[in-house]
């Protein structure tokens, strides 16, 4: 099978770009043809179609001055030089089936304008919420908020709930403009990491009979378990307000004094959480910075638990399946997909989003115990060997290929 895969981002920037490497990864052993269509972007590997990639853009924070603004206003609405992009491709690879990713700003769905014309079936994994909420995360000046979802996205533009005013406006204006033309009406089958998404999306109708819950993988032969039992916790992700790390750190204030917490990541909170950690919980607390996927494996088999101290709604993290993966527990708050993977008593804990002291007494009783917590983590690896297997997600994703053909 010839197998196109689309995403704005070709780099490992997130948990999207990550999912989609590795599934291209499976099915290229497979004994498939992949490729991609994606953004130019200087760190992006050597792809066969390159030359026929939009040119970089990046919207966080949007381009400035008027010309700017108003290039970057057109690129999220309907990018003409992605459209022509994936016409050529298309035209010399042909694939049997497209995988669609994260596409909305930097390429924006008129890259399904010509799939859609040349009758190509089309699937779509979604990674967050983007087609039922504007700003994607399901927050409103950092709480969680559905408003958009009953009451459609002009919501973002009432609550003002972007960076500013004009990308509230703009991204408001999007949405609207998408929903109102169809614009994602040439996807066959859209697939949802968990059911929290999928209910999401059923709520906002968004396409509701061509939903389908699709759990991602972790590929465990790639990852190694841990066989001792460790010391202390760890968060590994991106330092900013939704993901609740200065809850975390809060937290630690009334951990263990011999418990470490280490932090793996960056972000624009990054500075300030140092600070918040100096004085709350001095020497007692380990910034890492960006960590590659093997030194990020390896911090994570050192601790006793990894923690998710999430205030919104996360879909399905990898950052959780990984760890699991490494045969460590999960601390992680009640919030979107994550009761869905994470099983209390049995491979972690789930404690209510914000909760100071719930996760310190979750973070003490798991640290305080490292035998107890090496026997969670075993059954967590369990877990992902048995129901997040790369063999059986390779082959579901071949059945929902099948099922958009037919």
């Amino acid at each position: 099978m010839r197998i196109l895969h689309v995403n704005k981002f070709l780099y490992r920037r997130g948990g999207a770009e990550a999912y989609a490497e590795d599934l291209a990864q499976l099915q290229h052993e497979a004994g498939h043809e992949v490729t991609f269509f994606g953004m130019r972007h200087p760190r992006n590997r050597v792809y066969r179609y390159e030359t026929s990639f939009p040119s970089e853009v990046e919207f966080a924070p949007l381009p400035t001055g008027p010309v700017g603004k108003v290039k970057g206003l057109g690129r999220m609405m309907w990018s003409t030089s992605a459209e022509h992009g994936i016409d050529d491709v298309l035209d010399d690879f042909r694939p049997d089936v497209v995988h669609v990713h994260n596409i909305h700003h930097q390429l924006s769905p008129s890259v399904l304008r010509p799939i859609a014309k040349r009758g190509v079936p089309a699937v779509m994994t979604l990674h967050d919420y983007k087609l039922a909420c504007p700003t994607y995360r399901l927050l409103d000046h950092g709480k969680p908020c559905t408003a958009c979802v009953t009451g459609g996205p002009r919501q973002a533009l009432v609550r003002n709930c972007h960076e500013s005013f004009a990308s509230s406006a703009a991204v408001a204006v999007e949405n609207m403009l998408h929903r109102t033309i169809r614009a994602y009406a040439p996807i066959r089958r859209f697939l949802c990491p968990s059911w929290f998404l999928a209910d999401i999306m059923r709520t906002a109708g968004v396409y509701p009979d061509r939903l389908v819950v699709q759990e991602n993988f972790v590929d465990t032969r790639r990852v190694t378990p841990a066989h001792l039992p460790g010391e202390g916790a760890a968060y590994v992700g991106r330092l900013s307000h939704e993901r609740g790390v200065h809850v975390l750190i809060r937290a630690w204030e009334h951990a263990p004094r011999d418990a470490h917490l280490h932090i793996a990541g960056d972000g624009p909170m990054r500075a300030q959480l140092e600070q918040l950690a100096a004085d709350l919980a001095p020497g007692r607390v380990t910034f890492h910075g960006m960590l590659d996927t093997t030194k990020a494996h390896a911090l994570i088999r050192d601790v006793a638990v990894v923690v998710a101290p999430s205030l919104w709604h996360e879909n399905q993290p990898l950052a959780v399946l990984e760890a699991f993966a490494s045969a460590r527990p999960v601390i992680a708050a009640r919030m979107g997909g994550l009761p869905e993977i994470v099983d209390e008593g049995i491979d972690g804990e789930l404690v209510p989003a914000e909760d100071v002291d719930a996760l310190a007494e979750a973070v003490t009783r798991l640290t305080g115990d490292p035998e107890r917590a090496a026997a969670m983590g075993r059954n967590g690896r369990a877990k992902v060997e048995r129901r997040f297997a790369p063999a059986a997600h390779a082959r579901a994703i071949e059945d929902h290929y099948e099922a958009a053909i037919c």
